[in-house]
């Protein structure tokens, strides 16, 4: 995975400072690439980091590597899934993210994708030290409790209120470990990695990092806020790993958002969905397919 970079503007790289603006849409790409292709894709992992924050309308921007969702740890990539997270400032631009220079090479690369677009929900934390969806609510949103680190955490009630009840809802998480507490960190994954594994009303998961050790966190993806809010507070493991995260001290800098789920565009099993045989429909509170992302 590539390593970490460091926004200086305070925007994400775009955008003039003043009082923040609700941001009101985010895209996910995810794109799978052949194992042959994986050089190339190294490649677009190191040029077009910044290519990526230059787009037209782009507010804030990520690219990705992921990893498999069963372990969250620093063997679990995924070498043939990368992962663009675009926060944009203008919206109606985001419809032509695959023709930018970023969104051609990628689609030449891969061989399939999948692009969610999402509508913030709520957010609390940093990430390279912006807050990237800053004009959303904070409150009834708790700091990073469990595990980014392993499955979502902190779902609670205020943080979910604005989802409808019938869409799904993906939870963001995102950490950098200090060092020292990276051992302990990790011995702390695997039993909430289990329990997400089976929880009821996942849809997908699968991890995310900007680097292969330190820089990581996680998306999953819920049939509703419902099935969201019984893991966060429901699962023994996960709160086990709410309780011990203050004492610990895992994270040196850290973020988690909540996501109402808006379209699913492409392959969804490019996301691991497991929702419905593979493929989302829409009278079991999952979103349309509707085209190729």
């Amino acid at each position: 995975m590539s390593g970490p970079d460091r926004d200086t503007t305070g925007r994400g790289g775009v955008g003039p400072p003043g009082a923040p603006t609700p941001v009101r849409l985010v895209t996910l790409h995810v794109w799978r690439v052949p194992p042959r292709a994986l050089p190339r894709a190294l490649t677009r992992m190191a040029v077009d980091r910044r290519r990526l924050r230059a787009v037209p309308g782009v507010r804030f921007g990520k690219l990705l590597g992921t990893g498999t969702g069963t372990g969250f740890g620093p063997t679990d990539a995924d070498l043939t899934r990368w992962a663009a997270l675009v926060v944009w400032a203008d919206p109606e631009r985001a419809a032509g993210f695959d023709e930018t220079p970023v969104g051609r090479a990628w689609r030449r690369v891969a061989l399939t994708g999948a692009r969610l677009d999402l509508r913030p929900l709520a957010s609390r934390g940093r990430w390279s030290g912006v807050e990237p969806f800053d004009g959303v609510p904070r409150s009834g949103v708790e700091p990073f409790d469990g595990v980014p680190r392993s499955g979502p955490d902190g779902a609670s009630a205020g943080a979910l209120a604005g989802a409808a009840a019938d869409r799904p809802v993906l939870a963001l998480t995102r950490a950098r470990l200090r060092p020292l507490r990276a051992g302990t960190f990790w011995r702390a994954v695997p039993p909430v990695a289990a329990a997400l594994r089976h929880a009821p009303g996942l849809l997908a998961r699968f991890g995310i990092g900007e680097a292969p050790l330190g820089w990581q966190g996680t998306v999953s993806v819920w049939r509703n806020a419902t099935y969201l809010r019984q893991f966060a507070y429901r699962s023994p493991e996960h709160r086990v790993a709410i309780t011990r995260t203050p004492s610990q001290r895992w994270y040196a800098e850290e973020l988690f958002a909540r996501f109402e789920v808006r379209n699913l565009a492409g392959d969804p099993a490019v996301l691991g969905w497991v929702g419905s045989g593979g493929a989302p429909e829409p009278d079991t509170g999952q979103v349309v397919r509707s085209g190729r992302p």
